[in-house]
């Protein structure tokens, strides 16, 4: 009787177990929620990369240097352009101005002298001109910085994301190993420096100077 109730206890815990992998098979939600779970745990890594603070700070200043997290440079940068916009649309308004008051007081009709800037009408005609031309070389001068501001905060956008992909900690630095050298190809103490990038084993080093 104690061999018949054991051998239907192991027929029914095996019927019983081929029931539950059959219903794990069909039942879509539990390998679902092992996967869930699974990538739940992941840690999702947002990959740097330099060439999109060259494009951003080249469409808009500033936008690279806040890609790459220095947001302190960022009122160098607009300073500088802030200063240099500025600059241009005063010696454009000068130009202007100039520019109106030579034309009204070389013609002959001194009716137009009432048009004049208040503070140009002393000037004479000569003057004028010359001022004119000066304020026109100022704006072309204003353009010309404010392009060359704009290329500095596209190449510090571009040197500080490059930047970012080696190891700059404190274990940079000079070193006395000893141990074999291989540019030498001897043994013995050898000044080093262990530079490596982020994404490289650390642990390799160049041999400077052998003692």
């Amino acid at each position: 009787m104690q061999k018949l109730l054991s051998i239907f206890l192991l027929i029914s815990l095996h019927f019983f177990c081929g029931q539950l992998k059959a219903q794990s098979a069909k039942d879509p939600t539990a390998s679902n929620t092992k996967k869930i779970a699974d990538t739940s745990n992941k840690k999702i890594v947002k990959k740097f990369d330099p060439k999109k603070a060259t494009r951003r700070s080249a469409i808009l200043p500033g936008w690279g240097q806040i890609y790459n997290k220095k947001y302190w440079k960022l009122p160098l940068v607009y300073g500088a352009l802030g200063i240099t916009g500025g600059v241009f649309a005063y010696n454009v308004k000068n130009y202007k101005l100039l520019r109106l008051a030579y034309i009204y007081k070389i013609d002959t009709d001194t009716a137009n002298d009432t048009l004049i800037d208040p503070r140009f009408t002393n000037l004479s005609a000569e003057a004028l001109r010359s001022y004119r031309n000066s304020f026109r070389q100022n704006v072309d001068y204003s353009v010309l910085f404010f392009l060359v501001f704009w290329g500095l905060n596209v190449v510090d956008a571009t040197v500080d994301g490059h930047l970012k992909e080696f190891d700059v900690n404190d274990n940079l630095s000079f070193q006395l190993k000893q141990g074999y050298s291989p540019m030498a190809n001897t043994t013995g103490i050898s000044l080093v420096l262990d530079i490596h990038s982020k994404k490289a084993k650390p642990g390799k080093y160049i041999y400077l100077s052998q003692k």
